[in-house]
């Protein structure tokens, strides 16, 4: 009997296999994303199983390679993991290309053999880079080509591959320009194949689009075993590395780095950057601790309120989620009887940092709660809390670490929930709250 053949498309957005072609594809909804793969023999009895197993005594340790960079190890977890595949994404000039060049000098001048393969620039580029980064002769091997196959062998030989970055590379037996769908799902399959099989630690760079996505296909974050996205304003020289995916640690710390003329050096003390230490009280500004990973972090919050004689008044956040900020808007008019919607109200986190952590609402109410009063805050107090829809004041995850920080950056107050345990080793006058009523009326009084 023989076998039946078909043809079928497949989605380089979504992956979804579809037996006809389509302008569109019926799962994710992407125009011009389907493409015919190649003719498939369907088997007419079933193969015979090689499933296997497990047995967890024989499952050896994850080894690891430091990166010689302390913030972007803390970030992986350790470093690189043998026949990982980590894709780096960021916004153009940020300093995606500098940071790998300066783990790839740290380790090549440690003994190890890298390829740092680059499709976008010239060898005399690269090597005015790494001439500013203080490089030396070594194990550091250099290709400059937008052929995946012609890098995949000279990878063969060494320990690490660093490519920079997956848009620009294009395998010749397939069609469609570099970065398209299909190339850079293509040149990704290829690299992860490589680093599985040799056991190779491979890196990608990747562009972003607009919007701050990983450009192509949303299949290439599902097929990397580490996400990372290193970010922050170009007019800061501060730069901020967070984690979105790993399978091999978690993805809750962040690195902080400061950009200089030899590169980007780390921040070992980050409330230092994102606190001006001021020592007048404006109204607007409250102090706030933010948790990232297991790193306390003390931030400043600005909020300005500006009268309108609009009808629709303007919010702006920057490091803050816009609809975070309509939250707590309502909240502070509901519950504390302080209404904004005669302001338009801004609010930023100094430094160019984001946040998503709950604990600064408390931070964030206060900030506002002072511009509209035009009353300042004491510079000796910080707020660590989260505030609920009822107006109420919620303890917040790893309180003590939090408050050591403060102590330790020399607040004198910090009010919280009233249900929170405390900290009682530091001597920090901790002020419970039950309400964010009851905070605004102790800062009006």
């Amino acid at each position: 009997m023989s076998k039946a053949k078909i043809k079928r498309y497949r989605c380089a957005e979504c992956g979804a296999i579809s037996l006809t072609w389509s302008g569109r594809c019926q799962t994710c909804g992407g125009w011009g994303t389907l493409f015919e793969e190649k003719e498939e023999d369907l088997p007419g009895r079933p193969r015979e199983s090689y499933a296997k197993k497990i047995t967890l005594s024989e499952v050896g340790e994850i080894r690891r390679f430091p990166t010689g960079i302390d913030e972007l190890d803390r970030v992986l977890g350790g470093g690189w993991v043998e026949g990982g595949v980590v894709l780096l994404g960021g916004e153009p000039g940020v300093g995606k290309s500098t940071l790998l060049l300066q783990s790839a000098i740290s380790m090549a001048e440690g003994g190890k053999k890298v390829l740092y393969v680059s499709g976008e620039e010239s060898p005399s580029q690269v090597a005015m880079r790494a001439k500013r980064l203080n490089a030396r002769d070594g194990n550091l091997f250099l290709l400059c080509t937008d052929d995946i196959d012609e890098a995949l062998q000279a990878a063969g030989d060494v320990e690490f591959l660093f490519l920079d970055s997956v848009q620009t590379m294009r395998d010749r037996d397939e069609g469609g320009w570099p970065g398209s769908p299909l190339q850079v799902r293509v040149v990704a399959q290829k690299c992860i194949e490589l680093a599985k099989a040799l056991g190779l630690p491979t890196v990608l760079v990747s562009h972003i689009t607009k919007s701050g996505q990983i450009a192509g296909p949303k299949l290439l974050e599902h097929m990397v075993d580490v996400v990372l996205f290193f970010g922050g304003d170009k007019t800061s020289r501060f730069r901020v590395l967070r984690s979105e995916k790993n399978r091999f640690a978690g993805c809750d710390e962040i690195g902080i780095f400061e950009m200089t003329e030899r590169g980007l050096a780390a921040v070992f003390d980050p409330s230092k950057v994102f606190w001006n230490e001021m020592a007048l009280s404006e109204p607007g500004v409250a102090m706030g601790v933010m948790l990232e990973g297991t790193r306390p972090l003390v931030s400043e919050f600005q909020a300005l309120a500006c009268a309108t004689p609009f009808m629709y008044p303007k919010r702006t956040a920057r490091g803050v989620d816009l609809n975070k900020l309509h939250l707590l808007l309502a909240v502070l008019e509901r519950r504390a009887n302080l209404s904004a919607r005669n302001f338009d109200v801004y609010v930023n986190i100094v430094g160019g940092i984001s946040t998503k952590d709950p604990g600064v609402d408390l931070a964030i109410c206060m900030a506002i709660a002072s511009t509209i009063t035009d009353k300042p805050i004491p510079r000796d107090m910080c707020f660590l809390g989260e505030v609920g829809l009822s107006g109420e004041v919620r303890p917040v995850a790893r309180a003590a670490l939090r408050i050591r920080e403060a102590e330790r950056m020399g607040f004198k107050k910090i009010v919280m929930s009233r249900y929170e345990k405390g900290e009682k080793s530091c001597n920090i006058k901790q002020i419970g709250v039950e309400s964010l009523k009851e905070a605004v009326r102790m800062m009006l009084s």
